[in-house]
């Protein structure tokens, strides 16, 4: 197979690249060179964002595109009306999110989203990302396969999520644990994203697919216990409801990351469909070996993660866990 990757460098684009070199694919990365790629590649530069900016396109032909575009879906028309006559299937890491904020708890890909059009002006993320599912499939039709990724981490993330909670618990002592221990939790490790993602556009795949683990693959108690495990660390977790944390001013989610109480934002975050994912070879790989790997490349890094552009640190202020300890 030959794939060309648009993006390629960072977290879930560096996941499918490696992937693909693993297979045996001949893997073209088109990206703005401000990072470096995967070894074993061929490398096109530009920036899509820029008049000209695909000119490296022009020429070529492959099998798949792996597009991890997040702007204006502007930039997905042109990629794919250029591409359109010399690729045979377009996959576009698209969201969940493309059904809004609030999704009823057990929502399938038929969901209602929310308003775009391929001319959107790419500043909120939902209609960014369903603009750019319309875009692709306005050029590509049925070759346009829409992986609809929710909460996702593993090695190379770039978000801050997973290496926030390794970080804190490595540093050790009592650790703020937000509650229930049996909430359950629901994202995919990127290299199960590429994995099936790559199965998908062989198998020609099209449409979109809820891309996430079942719901309750690990619990919050899960997954904190494997990054205590992975760290060797001595933190002690001192378990915390939900109320008493949201009372506390603490912001689910950004402040304490991955973690949203029980209720609608929960249901709609950690408790889609992926029965149509599943039935098409979807396998998720325990939270033990997604926990230890993202460790073990933080510390291969020097411990701290990369930061995507233009996205807020995440995190708990220590303060303010010191004061909810203390209390």
């Amino acid at each position: 197979m030959r794939l060309l990757v648009l993006g390629g460098t960072e977290f879930v684009g560096r996941a499918v690249v490696e992937e693909a070199l693993a297979r045996g694919w001949e893997t073209t990365v088109f990206h703005r060179g401000r990072h470096e790629p995967p070894s074993g590649v061929e490398v096109r530069k530009g920036d899509r964002t820029e008049e000209g900016g695909l000119a490296e396109l022009e020429t070529g032909e492959w099998d798949t595109v792996v597009d991890t575009w997040s702007g204006a879906p502007a930039a997905v028309t042109a990629a794919a009306r250029l591409l359109s006559e010399r690729v045979d299937r377009y996959a576009y890491i698209s969201s969940r999110s493309v059904h809004g904020m609030i999704i009823p708890a057990g929502a399938d890909e038929t969901a209602p989203t929310v308003e775009s059009s391929p001319e959107d002006d790419g500043t909120d993320y939902a209609r960014a990302k369903r603009g750019g599912e319309l875009a692709a499939e306005a050029v590509l039709g049925d070759r346009a396969l829409f992986v609809r990724a929710g909460l996702i981490l593993g090695p190379y993330e770039n978000i801050g999520r997973l290496p926030w909670w390794l970080g804190r618990i490595a540093r050790g002592g009592t650790v703020l644990a937000p509650g229930p221990r049996d909430l359950p939790l629901q994202y995919i490790d990127a290299r199960d994203l590429a994995v099936w993602t790559l199965d998908a556009v062989e198998k020609g795949l099209g449409g979109p697919f809820n891309l996430v683990s079942p719901t309750g693959h690990t619990t919050m108690e899960g997954l904190l216990t494997a990054c205590r495990e992975a760290t060797g660390s001595d933190a002690v977790f001192r378990w915390f409801a939900p109320e008493t944390i949201v009372e506390a001013g603490v912001r689910p989610w950004t402040d304490l990351p991955v973690w949203l109480p029980p209720g609608e934002p929960h249901g709609s975050m950690h408790q889609g469909d992926v029965g149509r994912a599943l039935a098409t070879g979807l396998r998720c790989r325990p939270v033990a070996e997604t926990v230890a790997d993202t460790w073990a490349w933080l510390e291969s890094i020097g411990g701290t993660a990369p930061q995507r552009e233009g996205w807020p640190r995440l995190g708990l202020d220590p303060e303010v866990e010191a004061r909810l300890l203390a209390s």
